[in-house]
């Protein structure tokens, strides 16, 4: 464990780099000495972590001793951690920085053997596959050893995934442009989706006798549909309902990912129905009245474990789970937000009134129409109108509002969620995510969610991503290969309709 001087001294030379420039200014930066004199620390903070890391790190071994090398001591997986968790954000950054680059890959050796491995080609291929191997070895950033030995201290996965969430913010905070952080991610990431792999996850299923721990965990980061108090976590985790997460061995009472489910008689076409009604609290399940599995919500848990596939595995488990439990069930379908529709729309109508073709996206009654519910005047101002109305929920309220604007928002979502791309794939990240999984794209739902998140998000459009078991696998082939959105005929039309009134 760090020393307790080595931490005093390294605190007191960050508090004198951040008040650095204050003090220049108030002292005159003519003032040398003065200068020179808060400068010291500075460097001394600097030496400090290079002293640390330089103990920490140990040397890669050579490839012929890569088996018989010692492991170090556990002590500096604890110095380790123990020193980047007393850093503050800005010096962590420079920690890593420090780490990915002094300690990463020996690109000297790197090259040397690749100019090896194209002399060799004309060799035998017993030559030629040892030579690859060095080769592989030699790409084994240094840090990794460091990163395998945390792992495996007690605290030390849950240390690594934490640490991967602080260089992900690095990187989409645009922090630091170096390319050795983004490596760094490249081999937690890689580490990672191997410690949690399918085969070391455990399913386990809430319930309000769950620990009261766990409980206020899955209240906690409960992301789509926040959790409102005690009564409304009962009543997620009671009678027509499921909750299920991943747990890992080395994470012990600390859910991964979570799935909430409700178990209903017909395929549910909005959220009030399954989570602020109480009708059910202490019910009994009556088994007849449940034909299918509404997956409502799920949320990843650990940003460190961001790309690492955990919630696709999760839904396939909880089929299983519920098919054993209940045979006769066969509809299996999602309830899902659909994140980003409203600014995508936003941005569409202000595109649209500066290219002058606002009358494109409605019929020409529909114009009249909100003209007449917006007291708007003909032309680019009932755009102007019709995209700040959909900047606030208030039209929700209005029967003749929601009336008036249903066909043209629902045609338009449908586009947004099976006509706009990145990459070739659906722009819609939660689209994307039940595609994948080999989920058709099956019905879109009005006033789905009526509450001020779900209308400020998705003007309270939601959809129904239906998994019918016997196509999943061929879905996902289609869509991860060759790209194509498996969708039902309602999607289908809708499309057809958006594209008919914008002239696509």
């Amino acid at each position: 464990m760090i020393s307790h001087p080595v931490i005093w001294a390294f605190r007191v030379s960050t508090r004198c780099w951040r008040h650095r420039a204050v003090l220049k200014a108030a002292l005159g930066a003519s003032d040398v000495g003065v200068w020179r004199w808060y400068s010291t620390p500075i460097r001394g903070a600097v030496a400090g972590m290079e002293e640390i890391l330089a103990r920490v790190v140990a040397p890669l071994p050579t490839y012929e001793t890569r088996d018989k090398s010692p492991p170090p001591p556990e002590s500096n997986s604890l110095e380790f951690m123990h020193f980047y968790s007393s850093l503050d954000k800005e010096d962590k950054l420079g920690f890593l920085t420090k780490l990915s680059q002094d300690f990463g890959v020996d690109h000297r050796s790197v090259s040397e053997l690749a100019v090896k491995l194209l002399d060799t080609q004309l060799r035998d291929v017993a030559t030629i596959l040892q030579v690859e191997d060095r080769l592989r070895y030699s790409l084994t950033p240094h840090y990794k050893q460091l990163l395998n030995h945390i792992s495996r201290v007690e605290g030390g996965v849950k240390f690594l995934v934490d640490l991967r969430a602080d260089v992900l913010e690095i990187i989409s905070s645009k922090a630091s442009e170096s390319p050795h952080i983004r490596d760094l991610n490249g081999t937690l990431k890689s580490l990672l989706s191997e410690w949690f792999s399918i085969g070391l996850l455990r399913l386990e299923r809430i319930t309000w006798q769950s620990p009261c721990e766990i409980l206020q965990k899955i209240s906690q980061y409960e992301a789509v549909h926040p959790v409102r108090n005690w009564t409304d976590l009962k009543r997620r985790v009671g009678p027509y309902r499921r909750c299920y997460a991943f747990t890992h061995a080395a994470m012990p009472g600390e859910p991964l990912v979570v799935l909430h489910v409700a178990l209903t008689e017909d395929i549910s076409d909005n959220i009030q129905s399954i989570v602020r009604e109480f009708a059910t609290l202490d019910s009994e399940e009556d088994v007849n009245k449940i034909n299918a599995a509404i997956f409502y919500s799920i949320s990843s848990t650990q940003a460190g474990l961001q790309g690492v596939e955990l919630g696709n595995y999760l839904i396939k488990r909880v089929v299983r789970e519920l098919q054993s439990e209940f045979p006769h069930m066969a509809q299996f379908s999602s309830l899902s937000p659909i994140p980003g529709f409203s600014s995508w729309l936003q941005g569409l109508l202000s595109q649209y009134r500066k290219e002058g073709r606002g009358s494109d996206l409605l019929s020409e009654q529909e114009w009249k129409e909100v003209e007449q519910a917006t007291d708007s005047a003909t032309g680019a101002p009932a755009t102007e109108a019709l995209r700040k109305l959909i900047g606030t929920s208030e039209w929700m309220h209005s029967e003749r509002l929601c009336r008036v604007l249903e066909p043209a928002l629902m045609r338009l979502c449908a586009w947004y969620l099976y006509g706009e791309k990145r990459r070739g794939y659906a722009l819609n990240p939660v689209a994307n995510f039940h595609l994948q999984n080999g989920a058709t794209m099956w019905r879109l739902n009005w006033r789905a969610d009526t509450s001020p998140r779900g209308v400020a998000n998705s003007c309270g459009i939601m959809v129904n991503y239906r998994y019918f078991l016997t196509e999943t696998s061929k879905n996902s082939g289609l869509y991860l290969h060759n790209k194509v959105i498996t969708t039902s005929e309602q999607v289908l039309g809708l499309v057809s309709q958006f594209q008919k009134n914008s002239k696509l």
